[in-house]
């Protein structure tokens, strides 16, 4: 740890490199804890830049590095959304990317850094973490740090809570991570998918990869329908479909994401993904000269033995009839799907902490509750 005699400093990124060594210090600061998983530092840092991330095109973000002396000890990102400020007319900013070491004065000095930035933009209140929206990684992990963090799931150390409560942020949301095993899901979990199943006009198909656009659209639409009632919700937009589809042709299992048509018209999706922080582990953060290679082969040839369900929706207009069953049907046909194949264990993340219809069907379907992370928020 740096020295506290020496001045603290938190400055803008600037450049390219400054912005790089803001990634790098997302994997650094968690050395020393075999649970902490992050992307390789190329792909986090291109996320973090306007011509990489399509989230720029509804948002604006400014990224700040503190620094004892010559050594980072912290960063933070303060970021103002459209698409969110358009929807709830809440005057919210939002902070994400907050790492930094077991330092009060370092953490309060990060958050007001990025309290100034979003005041001086009109908001009058921040809330976060979010990398950068509720649709990329958010949350501070609370609950749940003796296992590793699954892809697109953030991990911190069991300190950072009291930094930012310290802070002065209050907690708003608690938000649920739930772990599967391989066994079968209950007897009665079956019946009802077999039951499901049964449905006049239903089809239940795997990801299309030579139509991963069109397919994507299909998930985007069902996902604007299904998640628009729930707490913070931001729309995907088409360009963020677009890059994710690029995403999807690299690291997707086409199995473990089905789209669910009732007499030809979509109805419901569910999308999981392998998990690569499982196959990037040890990569230390590169893609060069030979990681990038590493990691496509090994997503090939040894996949990861865990995936993470991600998105599990039915649209609305579906619920109220025997078809609100999809969302069982299309888990136990990934799980069946997924163990089959090889897999051994999956996290599907995450619910709502105070939804309980969802939570008790999670419950239902055999998961167990075993990571939690919270939202903050905070008046500036």
């Amino acid at each position: 740890m740096a020295s506290r005699s020496e001045a603290l400093r938190v400055t803008p990124v600037v450049g390219a490199r400054e912005r790089l060594a803001f990634a790098r210090f997302g994997r650094e600061i968690g050395k020393g804890d075999p649970n902490h998983r992050t992307l390789p530092d190329l792909v986090v840092w291109n996320d973090l830049r306007p011509g990489g991330n399509p989230w720029f095109e509804h948002g604006e973000a400014q990224l700040f590095l503190a620094r004892r002396g010559d050594r980072i000890v912290g960063r933070i990102s303060a970021q103002i959304d459209q698409e969110h400020l358009k929807r709830y007319e809440d005057d919210a900013g939002f902070f994400g990317y907050f790492d930094c070491e077991d330092d009060a004065e370092v953490a309060q000095a990060l958050l007001n850094a990025a309290a100034d930035w979003c005041r001086a933009r009109g908001m009058v209140k921040m809330r976060g973490p979010f990398s950068f929206s509720i649709n990329e990684k958010c949350g501070l992990l609370v609950e749940g740090f003796d296992t590793p963090n699954y892809v697109m799931m953030p991990h911190n150390a069991p300190y950072y809570e009291a930094l930012i409560t310290d802070a002065g942020f209050e907690g708003v949301k608690d938000l649920y991570a739930w772990r599967y095993h391989r066994e079968d899901p209950p007897e009665s979990v079956l019946q009802i998918a077999d039951a499901v199943a049964e449905y006049p006009g239903l089809v239940v198909r795997p990801l299309n990869m030579d139509d991963i656009e069109g397919d994507l659209e299909i998930i985007m639409d069902i996902f604007n329908d299904a998640w628009s009632k729930n707490w913070g919700f931001v729309p995907l937009t088409r360009a963020e479909v677009h890059a994710i589809a690029q995403q999807f042709k690299l690291i997707a299992d086409p199995n473990l994401c089905l789209i669910a048509e009732v007499e030809g018209k979509p109805a419901a999706m569910a999308v999981a993904l392998p998990n690569i922080n499982e196959t990037a582990a040890d990569l230390d953060g590169k893609l060069f000269p030979l990681g990038w290679a590493k990691l496509l082969y090994r997503l090939k040839a040894k996949p990861p033995k865990t995936f993470r369900q991600i998105l599990l929706g039915v649209k609305r207009e579906y619920r109220g009839s025997v078809l609100g069953g999809l969302s069982v049907l299309l888990y136990v046909t990934i799980h069946r799907t997924a163990y089959s194949r090889g897999y051994q264990e999956a996290e599907a993340s995450w619910t709502l902490s105070d939804n309980d219809r969802i939570n008790q069907g999670m419950a239902f379907m055999g998961a167990e509750h075993y990571k939690t992370y919270r939202i903050y928020e905070r008046e500036i």
